[in-house]
């Protein structure tokens, strides 16, 4: 059985897996150099070696998510567990968390900060995948297949944007509207949640408009001021921005170099970690975004082809959520960078620096090799099936 399982796996996430995640290992170190010792008089590879023991705990994870049977995971212990869980972090984050960049999205926990959103980016996919896997018998009825779920989503959803991390809000609301969207209810249902959301938007805008100096703060107006004119506001708001635009426009066909770009000595903020890929474009050209894109483009659709492919209703909205999450911050991240949509602070998935979201990821992607293992599987059972009925007739 062991064998059978192990030559089930497709390997050629693993390879993509470690390939972009030792890329990005890389290029943090290129990145932060500079910036480690000019803006915190550290030493040039302290981020290196910190994302360097990120990287090698996110691959335990990979290994254990990939090995554990996925389907105990919508065991009804586990799933109270998340929907609570995920509740009670992010309420405890607004009242007892770590202010960082303005957001109070961050949590200290002995020698490391730790992102509890992150973790609940995973819960919540994994909450409604079990949930709506269950519901299967009766999806179509709107109430109490349909409604229960899409409130806890909204609701930490909510919580999330109270921090506020707008970037990981969207993630997070975005990747559970596909999964509803992917779970087989029907057009009529649809419809009733797009009108559902209208009226649900008409009733609070009365609220938006009495909080309007308290939501729409001078900084977040500034920034999609910047994102609209960057070059307007070079100086303070549109800084991240122009640089960014500098650095891509500078690299060219095959870079200035690794190790070389100008934009890293201080002139990028957050050139390690939500601005990485302008500093990939700067020193590798078009071939190494191109080698980004792709290599993240290759796990969103093989989690895709999976998800298609696997006969579980769970498997298969887990590898649907899984991969859209990747995806949708995927996008985030690049919008932000190359100015078509306002900065966030969304990393680049497996390149950027950053501990609690490289571990997501990785656990991640070992439940969609996991998926793929057991999808494999059984597809095997079933063509030997096929096949002996055939003989058999």
């Amino acid at each position: 059985m062991l064998k059978k399982r192990l030559k089930s796996y497709d390997y050629s996430i693993l390879v993509v897996y470690l390939l972009v995640s030792i890329f990005g290992l890389i290029m943090v170190y290129s990145a932060s150099m500079v910036t480690a010792i000019q803006l915190y008089d550290l030493s040039s590879t302290y981020f290196f070696y910190r994302q360097l023991i990120n990287l090698l705990i996110a691959i335990v994870a990979f290994v254990f998510a990939a090995i554990i049977p996925y389907k105990k995971l919508k065991s009804t212990g586990f799933i109270q567990l998340i929907f609570f869980g995920s509740i009670v972090v992010l309420m405890f984050v607004l009242f007892m968390g770590s202010n960082v960049n303005n957001a109070t999205s961050w949590l200290r926990v002995g020698v490391r900060n730790i992102q509890p959103a992150e973790f609940v980016k995973l819960g919540t996919i994994i909450y409604l995948s079990a949930v709506y896997a269950k519901k299967q018998p009766y999806i179509n009825d709107f109430n109490k297949g349909v409604i229960p779920p899409i409130v806890f989503l909204v609701f930490v959803t909510f919580l999330i944007v109270l921090q506020p991390d707008l970037g990981t809000a969207a993630i997070v609301f975005s990747t559970g509207m596909l999964i509803v969207f992917c779970s087989g209810m029907n057009w009529k249902n649809l419809g009733r949640l797009l009108l559902l959301g209208a009226i649900f938007i008409a009733i609070f805008s009365p609220l938006i408009l009495w909080k309007h100096d308290d939501i729409f703060t001078e900084e977040r107006m500034g920034r999609l001021y910047s994102f609209r004119d960057p070059f307007k506001y070079e100086v303070d708001e549109g800084l991240q921005l122009v640089n960014s635009y500098l650095a891509l426009g500078s690299g060219g066909w095959s870079g200035v170099g690794l190790g070389k770009s100008i934009q890293k000595l201080g002139f990028l903020p957050e050139a390690h970690t939500d601005f990485i890929m302008a500093i990939i474009a700067e020193e590798l050209g078009v071939f190494g975004v191109v080698f980004v894109i792709l290599s993240l483009g290759y796990l969103i659709l093989k989690g895709f082809y999976i998800g298609m492919k696997s006969k579980d209703p769970f498997g298969s909205l887990l590898a649907f959520g899984i991969s859209g999450m990747i995806g949708i911050q995927m996008f985030i991240n690049l919008g932000g960078v190359s100015g078509m949509i306002p900065i966030t602070g969304v990393t680049l998935p497996f390149i950027s620096y950053g501990g609690s979201s490289l571990f997501i990821l990785s656990l991640s992607l070992g439940l969609l090799m996991n998926i793929s293992s057991y999808a494999n599987l059984e597809h095997e059972r079933n063509n030997k099936s096929t096949i002996e009925n055939k003989k058999s007739r």
